[in-house]
């Protein structure tokens, strides 16, 4: 089968229940030793082939009952249901990490570690995000609440800045952490408050991160 060209540009906002920071960033062991996460992305600029993925958001709901990279893990995503067939099958073609390069971004990598992936779901999403002031929402009625905002000092309550810098990273290359929060229902039902958040402008392609 022929690779189809893709690329997507735009804000992500992800968070998970380890500490703020997340070991995982650095392979080391999750705080909880589990990895638990709600990852929501809006599409500014988007393309698989000649099918046009610009305006789009999509949530991913991650469980692994270990580290990510022992497998195992679970997925449910979901797709705003505006999007039109055609559109649909791309961005599920791209976010199950078909189409791209063995290890080239994180959705490649991460299919590689889920045994169980829960059938699609296609809903509305409301997707406010300001990784300026590290400030997001992410609601789906019903089904998943998750919200970001910035890391407090403990004594003065004041918003600290603290960005992760990874240079070969699969996902960023560089983002700013936050705390997050967020509770889902359905297939996978987690919840975590004030664990780590992270906001990152992406842009991926099939053969990795665009620096």
């Amino acid at each position: 089968m022929d690779m189809i060209e893709w690329r997507l540009q735009g804000v992500e906002f992800a968070t998970c229940n380890c500490n703020w920071g997340c070991p995982c960033q650095f392979s080391s062991p999750p705080t909880h030793g589990k990895c638990e996460a709600v990852v929501s992305m809006h599409i500014d600029q988007g393309q698989f082939g000649d099918v046009n993925l610009d305006g789009l958001s999509w949530v991913g709901v991650f469980a692994w009952p270990g580290a990510i990279h022992q497998g195992n893990g679970s997925c449910q995503l979901y797709v705003e249901d505006r999007a039109s067939p055609a559109q649909r099958e791309a961005l599920l073609t791209i976010l199950s990490g078909q189409h791209s390069d063995p290890g080239a971004n994180v959705f490649q990598i991460f299919s590689t570690t889920l045994s169980q992936v829960y059938e699609p779901q296609f809903v509305p999403i409301s997707f406010s995000v300001d990784p300026d002031n590290r400030v997001a929402r992410t609601s789906i009625p019903g089904v998943l609440e998750a919200s970001g905002e910035p890391i407090r000092n403990p004594v003065t309550g004041a918003a600290q800045r603290a960005r992760l810098t990874l240079p070969d990273g699969f996902e960023f290359t560089e983002a700013e952490m936050a705390s997050g929060s967020y509770a889902t229902q359905g297939s996978i039902s987690i919840a975590s408050q004030q664990g780590h958040g992270h906001f990152a402008r992406l842009h991926l392609t099939g053969h990795g991160v665009v620096r």
